[in-house]
């Protein structure tokens, strides 16, 4: 009986501790607002929108995403809108906070980095992420100002466990633990509350395990 009761006491600790939440380095507490492991098998449109024509679907548990169909792109071509003619998958993941941190794992497939592309936009236009091979710039409203580090860069064509805390004047990013802070007044959500994963042309998007939560005071 001592032995049952110390097993399920160590149980219940185990459980604790991979119940855990991510502790914030910018906010003192958090709330977790949405998950989404994609074991449904379906896309939650509530929080998701699918951009520029681009394929997506939840295969295997994981949300994967490809160029739009070539009708699709010669249509948008002949229309004069070549940019948005979804030679690149694009999605959004709407209704996240001003105060925001958010997790998920990533994976941009594609043969070769591109100019501003593979991007991961923190509010629409407002707070770029680009990668490139060995450098991360961060680009503030649409091009008014850039900020760049070569402490953390993001890799294709594999699994990248991603996590960014934002709040006025503040963000972090980690990749794969590994971590920098960008600081300038212009960092903001401005009421922008999605963040758009954008891929490489003819390239691919895979994402898995999101948690977004909202940073409190």
């Amino acid at each position: 009986m001592k032995f049952s009761i110390a097993l399920l006491g160590l149980l219940c600790v185990a459980s604790s501790l991979s119940a855990e939440e991510y502790r914030s380095e910018l906010f003192p507490s958090l709330k977790l607002v949405y998950q989404d492991d994609f074991n449904t098998g379906k896309l939650d449109t509530n929080h998701w929108q699918i951009r520029q024509g681009s394929t997506w679907m939840v295969k295997d548990g994981i949300l994967v995403g490809g160029p739009s169909p070539k009708e699709y792109q010669d249509k948008k071509v002949a229309e004069g809108d070549k940019a948005h003619a979804g030679f690149k998958p694009v999605i959004w993941l709407e209704k996240v906070p001003e105060n925001l941190v958010v997790h998920f794992r990533v994976r941009f497939d594609a043969e070769n980095y591109a100019a501003k592309f593979p991007l991961i936009d923190v509010g629409h236009h407002v707070n770029s992420l680009n990668f490139t091979e060995n450098m991360t710039t961060l680009t503030l409203k649409k091009d008014v100002k850039s900020l760049q580090t070569k402490e953390v860069s993001l890799p294709l064509n594999q699994w990248v466990d991603v996590t960014i805390e934002l709040k006025k004047g503040i963000l972090l990013l980690k990749l794969d633990g590994k971590k920098f802070v960008f600081q300038d007044a212009l960092i903001d959500m401005v009421d922008q509350h999605q963040i758009d994963f954008k891929g490489v042309d003819h390239g691919g998007i895979q994402i898995d395990d999101v948690k977004v939560y909202e940073g409190t005071f």
